[in-house]
């Protein structure tokens, strides 16, 4: 069975830096597509990276450019380098699965496996 662990979540101001780290056990790491959705209270779950078990990558608009999903397969870890970071960005982090490894997934339904969460908090 499937363990998902992040780690690296915290408060930082506005314009600030956070790198998010996602562990893995008991997966096929290497074949999976891997994710980042955050949810913040009262929204949905929304998707902001995925990272192919070949190394593509896609990213939410809001992000583009500023946050960079990459994976080491040695260490079956994903992480999300968040630079410039905005208020707007703060949220419960988390890491997703989908073991498929097909056609990549920009919604939660899609994902297989999901970690605890880190909560981000930007501060204005």
């Amino acid at each position: 069975q499937v363990q998902l662990v992040e780690s690296g979540g915290g408060l930082v101001q506005a314009g600030g830096s956070l790198r998010l780290s996602c562990a893995a056990s008991g997966s096929t790491f290497s074949s999976d597509h891997m994710a980042w959705f955050r949810q913040a209270p009262g929204k949905e779950r929304d998707f902001v990276a995925v990272i192919t078990w070949n190394s593509r990558t896609a990213y939410a608009d809001s992000v583009e450019g500023r946050f960079t999903i990459s994976r080491d397969n040695a260490k079956n870890t994903v992480y999300l380098q968040m630079n410039s970071l905005k208020p707007e960005d703060t949220a419960v982090y988390y890491c997703a699965r989908d073991r498929r490894g097909g056609v990549i997934q920009t919604i939660w339904r899609g994902y297989d496996s999901w970690g605890q969460g880190t909560q981000v908090t930007v501060s204005s």
